[in-house]
């Protein structure tokens, strides 16, 4: 079975730095068009300089706030003009943050549900509608429509109170994936998340900068004994992408070097 993505179409969201960036170079050099989506222009023009801009290149990318209805439907546009076509959506945007729940100021799972949860659904629904209207257009049988991968992480499975929000809206994410997953099965738009662990984002990087103590912690607490890069999440999402997952969807599939065979409720989740 191949892991071929050449001449698919992806919308990478969060793709101005870390994992979502990670993510869609990956896609570009395995031959797949890219629309790499984030709020932060200026980090995208800064990563992708000249190169999106060449008349051959399978990069491009889009500027604005994916929780709006209207930035959505331009990013969809914009993306179908560059490529034709759309095959595959990678909701890789999200966001932590510390959660106080004494403070009456707080509103982490508000901010977290919205932007780590409801904007990758209006996305996905937004998305799905586009590869049925494309299957109907080409009604020979296909393997799979499309695929759609969300980025969760292990923090679904840990009870934490200082990352309550973040653990919640992930928790939610992964049961959103394994909903979707059956709303669209007979659509032939799989739909999977990858949770992960401790991977070298730039969030995770600046943390381990002000923090000497914190990479020993996570490395003793994974059995792999150390933090994955992003391009080894890369991979998985490309599996995922695949044909080589042609019978897969609903799943989520845990990329963490062991970490939640052994995690302790006192070793932080990242």
């Amino acid at each position: 079975m191949s892991f071929s993505i050449s001449g698919k179409t992806a919308i990478v969201t969060g793709a101005a730095n870390g994992i979502g960036l990670a993510v869609a170079r990956h896609f570009a050099s395995k031959g797949c068009n890219v629309m790499l989506a984030d709020m932060d222009e200026e980090r995208l023009v800064a990563e992708l300089g000249d190169e999106a801009q060449l008349e051959d290149s399978n990069m491009r990318y889009f500027a604005g706030d994916l929780r709006e209805h209207l930035t959505q439907a331009n990013l969809l546009s914009a993306t179908i003009d560059a490529f034709d076509r759309i095959d595959i959506l990678v909701n890789a945007s999200r966001q932590m943050m510390q959660t106080d729940p004494y403070s009456e100021d707080d509103n982490s799972l508000e901010l977290l549900l919205e932007q780590n949860l409801t904007s990758g659904y209006k996305l996905s629904i937004a998305v799905a509608r586009k590869m049925m209207a494309q299957a109907a257009a080409q009604p020979e049988e296909t393997r799979c429509v499309g695929s759609i991968i969300n980025l969760s992480s292990i923090a679904a499975q840990r009870t934490r109170e200082d990352i309550l929000a973040y653990s919640v809206s992930t928790a939610a994410l992964d049961q959103l994936t394994r909903s979707l997953a059956l709303v669209f099965a007979p659509d032939r738009i799989r739909i999977n998340a990858v949770a992960f662990g401790s991977v070298m984002s730039a969030s995770l990087l600046n943390a381990l900068q002000d923090d000497s103590e914190m990479h020993n912690e996570i490395k003793q607490g994974t059995p792999l004994g150390r933090v994955a890069s992003p391009n080894e999440l890369a991979d998985v999402v490309q599996f995922l992408a695949s044909d080589a997952s042609a019978f897969m969807t609903g799943q989520i599939l845990t990329v963490d070097g062991g970490r939640t065979l052994k995690d302790g409720v006192t070793t932080s989740a990242h």
